[in-house]
């Protein structure tokens, strides 16, 4: 139900600028923030129970030089960010 957490994505240090779920998956989403990082996150086996400080670990993570504040997945190449 809605009320109840599917998932939570821990692992960025500062805000989150953007996120995209991707057009070609049902469990797959894009993250990327403040932090530099733009993180993809593989979310099917998400559904374990929540521990504190727990959650899934990213599949890809990517550090640029500075914030990142928009992405997009390519609508021609699902498998390009």
């Amino acid at each position: 139900y809605p009320t109840v957490p599917f998932a939570e994505l821990q692992r960025h240090q500062a805000c989150v600028n953007a996120l995209a779920w991707a057009p070609h998956s049902s469990c797959h989403i894009f993250t990327a923030g403040d932090d530099a990082q733009a993180l993809i996150w593989e979310l099917s086996g998400a559904s374990q129970p929540l521990v504190e400080g727990g959650g899934p670990d990213p599949m890809l993570a990517y550090t640029a030089g500075a914030e990142i504040n928009q992405l997009q997945w390519s609508s021609l190449q699902s498998d390009w960010i």
